[in-house]
Parts: C-alpha cells; structure tokens; sequence
C-alpha cells in the first residue's frame, strides 16, 4: 500500500529523486546532515522519516530513536547520548526525538528535575550553534496536529495491531496533559528558535501535505547539484510550514 501510494503519486516520485540527488550531494562532499523530527505523541514523525528515507542509499543514513536512558548515562552529560549518533561525513542522521525530550516530554511527564530542565535550556542554543559552526547541517522539524487528531490518532494504536507497539506511558497523557505539552513548547520555540537553528513548524494533520512539505525543506537547505532538475515545485506553503526565529 505504501509502495503504491508514493508510485502513484508523481510528485512523490519527483520529490524522491531529489532526495537522492541530495544524498549524492553530501557523500561526494563529506557533508554531515541531521534532521531532528519532533511533535507531540502520534503527530506523524516516524511516518515522516520513511518518507525521507524511502529510495536513498541505506548506507548513508541512519534512524535514531533512543530509548530511556540508561544507569551509566543517566550519570553523564545529558548530550553525550546523542553525540555519539552524529553523522561522519557524506551521512545523514534522523533523530525520530532527540535532545529535546529534555525541552517538553521530560518536565511535563516530572523525569527530570526543573534544575536539569533549566540547565538544559541554558545549554542548548550554544551547543547546536557548536555543530554548525563545526559544518554540520541542522534542520529541527516540529509536526504539529490538533487535540482532535491526536486523540483519533491514539485510539487507532489501542486497535491497529500494526501500530499498536507505538502505545507508550507517555500516549495515556498525551490528552489529559495537553495544556502542559503547549506550555513547554511554547518556551522551547521561544528560547531555542534562532537564527542559526530555527523551528520549522508542519501542520500535520494532513499527513501527506506534512510529508512533503518537510521534504521540501529539508532539499531547499542542501545547494545540491540537479536541483530542481526533476521540475518539482520545492517552494513551501506557508500555509503548512511556518518558521520560528525569536532573533529577528
């Protein structure tokens, strides 16, 4: 079904082959890539990522989703975890979640203290402007869905049994805890939305305009050879994407 839904759409096809210009790009040029997918449980991140990854070379990229943190990393620097994922050259790294667990899920669900949720605030903005200044491409995608949708959303994994290992203890307060979940990331785009790192906003309750909005994004921050060769429009609609920099 999914083979055939992308085969079937043409501009799908378009966009994936400029994917995969994109990907040839970066391994010829040793350039490090790494698009972080965030939003609220069931807002589309991981069917966003198989999109991105659908025909590019499986040896250039890499999907990370961490699981809790261990005993030994629990004792160490909170970004040292997902330092160790970071691409080598000409590679491409996922985060389906990342460092911002500590932004949102973490101080909502109370599994960190507010003192390491502020530190992390204070440290985040130098430690991603680090990365680019060290070349790496950063992109923070943030796939936004309404109250409604989720709840629809999270209903169907209590009965799809195809999806029903993406219930979580987190998913049980996705919806009584929603307020919570808008004010912290409310504060994260405020104090981590820069000019260097932006929040890149996707509507997502349309999964398939969600999709391929963010592809688009994430091909119009690579100046790769071929580009827009394929003819494809890769002009975003700012009527699903919005840009959040708090320095302008």
């Amino acid at each position: 079904m999914l083979l055939n839904t992308i085969e079937n759409d043409p501009e799908y096809i378009d966009l994936q082959i400029e994917m995969v210009r994109m990907q040839n790009y970066l391994i010829e040029n040793n350039k490090r890539l790494i698009v972080i997918c965030e939003g609220r449980d069931s807002a589309g991140k991981g069917g966003a990522i198989m999109r991105f990854i659908r025909f590019i070379n499986p040896r250039q990229y890499r999907v990370v989703a961490l699981n809790k943190p261990s005993a030994d990393e629990l004792g160490q620097w909170y970004f040292q975890r997902y330092i160790r994922h970071f691409p080598s050259p000409g590679e491409i790294v996922f985060f389906d979640r990342s460092w911002y667990n500590r932004a949102v899920v973490e101080p909502v669900m109370k599994f960190c203290s507010e003192q390491q949720y502020q530190l992390f605030m204070k440290q985040v903005v130098p430690f991603e402007n680090m990365l680019i200044e060290d070349g790496i491409i950063l992109i923070k995608l943030w796939f936004s869905i309404d109250k409604i949708e989720q709840f629809k959303r999270l209903e169907e994994r209590k009965t799809n049994p195809l999806i029903s290992w993406k219930l979580s203890t987190v998913d049980a307060q996705a919806q009584k805890k929603w307020n919570d979940f808008t004010k912290y990331k409310e504060r994260m785009f405020n104090n981590t939305g820069t000019l260097n790192s932006p929040w890149v906003v996707v509507k997502g309750n349309n999964k398939d305009l969600a999709r391929k909005e963010a592809m688009k994004y994430v091909l119009n921050k690579v100046d790769y050879d071929q580009k827009g060769l394929t003819n494809v429009s890769l002009e975003i609609n700012t009527d699903i994407v919005e840009i959040i920099n708090n320095e302008n």
